[in-house]
């Protein structure tokens, strides 16, 4: 039995070790920021998931990639499924019925929902053999990355889907989509988003938070209030840091709501300043570029699809987060990937890492 759960050395020389350690680097960079921004209690607990984000990180790469293909179907579905749950069972949390209460603690569905629609994407590319630029191939995507988008839709969470769509746009992008299928999905995108915009199916707070961004003085003590505050407490940051490090005692922690989680950047750029910003951008890239390398390494078409899925998580969450708390997108529940509170993220950011680490140790055959 023991004898299972143990890995070849051979496959672990083969891992991408900067992939996992830049990964436990920006998280405990989070710690130290959650710590300042609400207390020990949450950064305790950031430290708990960590340990059972390796735990997940181990079993992600304890079988062939190649061999849990062969369950994507059961994974993606019962993803689906404990999705659909939210409506019946969910917790409303931000808005959203998103959460499903496990005693003290929650887990959010659409997270593993986002990991189950990209494995079934990959599977079906790869039974396709990238010949995607057909109608019915083309629908049958589509219509394994509508269902679980619906749900989360419904729930109403606007930031996981923007997230699922750029998983989706990577993955076909890769797969090598015609550009013109590209442009007729944004323009039927922008025509359901001007149909929604006129019906009562969008709410009207994510109308203001789409709109909000671009003149935040219009409502500055509203919707605006929040990145008003996270501005200007990024602005006092300078380059070296405002040096307000105790316990709660800064500006952002004391007046930014959330901002240990959807506004950690504000607390890093207001402590750590530029500096402070930069080095946690150029942790991303390490890890961001060491993901896009196994994708180009991977020995087939399934392993590539699923580590461009995994980088288009990272590299849109990176890009809407900062981006949200400096006024040049949209406020959304997107979380700071490795860096905000939050045991759900953090659990399925170290599986999709475990993901890719699987790919990177078998990306050539090893003979035993």
């Amino acid at each position: 039995m023991l004898n299972k759960l143990k890995i070849d050395t051979r496959l672990l020389k083969e891992m991408d070790w900067t992939i996992l350690i830049t990964a436990v680097l920006i998280l405990l960079y989070g710690v130290v920021n959650i710590y300042i921004s609400a207390g020990s209690y949450y950064a305790k607990l950031q430290l708990i998931w960590l340990c059972l984000g390796l735990v997940a990180v181990y079993a992600s790469i304890l079988i062939d990639y190649t061999v849990v293909k062969n369950y994507v179907v059961i994974f993606y579905w019962a993803s689906v499924a404990l999705l659909f749950s939210t409506m019946f069972l969910g917790s409303v949390v931000k808005g959203a019925r998103g959460w499903i209460s496990l005693g003290s603690r929650a887990i959010q569905p659409a997270e593993f929902a986002k990991i189950g629609m990209m494995l079934m994407l990959a599977k079906k590319i790869d039974d396709m053999d990238g010949e995607i630029n057909n109608f019915k191939n083309l629908s049958t995507l589509a219509l394994y990355a509508f269902i679980p988008m619906l749900l989360i839709v419904i729930q109403p969470d606007m930031g996981m889907t923007m997230v699922c769509f750029f998983i989706v746009l990577g993955m076909l992008f890769i797969a090598n989509i015609d550009i013109r299928i590209i442009g007729g999905g944004f323009a039927s995108i922008f025509l359901v988003i001007v149909l929604a915009w006129n019906s009562s199916l969008m709410p009207d707070y994510w109308k203001r938070r789409l709109t909000s961004f671009i003149n935040p003085e219009a409502d500055e003590l509203n919707s605006t209030l929040q990145l008003m505050r996270s501005q200007i407490g990024i602005g006092s940051g300078g380059i070296f840091g405002s040096g307000t490090g105790l316990e709660g005692s800064s500006y952002v922690s004391s007046f930014v709501p959330e901002s240990h989680t959807d506004f950690i950047f504000s607390i890093i750029g207001e402590h750590w300043g530029l500096i402070g910003a930069i080095l946690l951008l150029l942790l991303y890239g390490i890890l961001i570029y060491r993901l896009i390398k196994t994708a180009r390494e991977a020995k087939d078409i399934f392993g590539s699809l699923i580590a461009i899925g995994v980088t288009s998580v990272f590299m849109f969450s990176l890009l809407q987060n900062i981006g949200m708390t400096i006024g040049l997108m949209p406020i959304t529940g997107i979380t700071l990937p490795l860096v905000s509170y939050g045991g759900s993220s953090v659990l399925t950011a170290f599986i999709s890492i475990g993901m890719v680490l699987n790919i990177s140790m078998r990306k050539k055959k090893i003979n035993f």
